[in-house]
């Protein structure tokens, strides 16, 4: 009974998560002028974290294949805080500067859109698989988190990946 309380928080946690995020960035509630130095710098900053993510994330997963379990939760939990400073990171940019216009066209202008929904589409289902699958871990009910992990782990792979793709896409063609 308890894991399905906490699954179902987690569940309910990640659904505001994402609606905040939506209503953040393509509302333009918050947006105010982002000319600070600091602010232009935030996108650099989120794609290192992505990229830091993705390193934990293959480091994580080459331990756990090498059955280091406490150097598999190392890396993990180094990939979860990574995405939680960019996510954090995420939110100010987007609230000071609000949505960035990719101005690329020709054969990248698909290339560019195929990414960055697929990245959205599937952000939005890593989230809660992430979320529970670390509870599950920290719970201990490892049949449970390896039989999610299996999932949960290309789908972060490939959000963090595609993040940074993102980053560069914008910068060298918006």
């Amino acid at each position: 009974m308890k894991n399905k309380t906490v699954i179902m928080g987690l569940l309910g946690f990640s659904a505001l998560a994402i609606i905040g995020l939506f209503v953040l960035i393509y509302g333009n509630v918050f947006s105010i002028s982002g000319n600070h130095p600091l602010i232009q710098l935030l996108p650099l900053v989120n794609a290192l974290l992505n990229g830091a993510a993705t390193l934990c994330l293959c480091l994580g997963l080459a331990a756990i294949l090498k059955k280091r379990i406490r150097c598999h939760r190392f890396w993990m939990l180094g990939a979860c805080l990574m995405s939680s400073l960019f996510l954090v990171s995420y939110c100010v940019y987007h609230a000071v500067h609000g949505d960035t216009p990719f101005l690329g066209y020709g054969w990248i202008r698909p290339v560019y859109f195929f990414i960055l929904i697929s990245h959205i589409v599937l952000s939005v289902v890593a989230l809660p698989c992430i979320l529970i699958t670390v509870y599950l871990s920290l719970t201990d009910q490892i049949a449970y988190h390896k039989r999610l992990a299996r999932w949960t782990w290309p789908l972060w792979f490939y959000v963090s990946v595609t993040g940074v793709l993102v980053y560069a896409l914008l910068r060298f063609f918006g």
